[in-house]
């Protein structure tokens, strides 16, 4: 199922509900999946004032490879994950933030007098 809900077909298929999964009886959980869509979509558009300053400011002193290069080792294994798992959500999200960390680490090459 490419569509997303591969988990909310297997846990409709677990529980053997018929009508609604135990996430739409509880307002929480209900709530924290839409905070999570939101959030993943916020996260990395919070970071875009940091590339705005590299790139057309021309300042990246004080900023870490390491540290950044960090964040793109460790969302490519949540890409892998949200892949393997076929979560939109995830993907979308950890494709994002590699693309915005990329974006930092190239700036710091260029712009940083010590990258590392």
């Amino acid at each position: 199922m490419s569509s997303g809900l591969r988990h909310y077909y297997s846990r409709k298929r677990a529980r053997k509900i018929s009508g609604q999964l135990p996430a739409s009886l509880n307002k929480w959980k209900r709530f924290l999946d839409n905070a999570v869509c939101v959030v993943g979509v916020l996260g990395p558009i919070m970071t875009l004032p940091q590339v705005f300053k590299i790139w057309i400011e021309h300042q990246a002193e004080g900023l870490s490879v390491i540290t950044w290069g960090s964040y793109i080792l460790f969302d490519i294994f949540w890409l892998a994950y949200g892949a393997v798992h076929r979560e939109k959500p995830i993907l979308l999200t950890y494709a994002s933030w590699i693309l915005i960390n990329s974006l930092v680490i190239a700036g710091i090459f260029l712009y940083s007098p010590q990258p590392f």
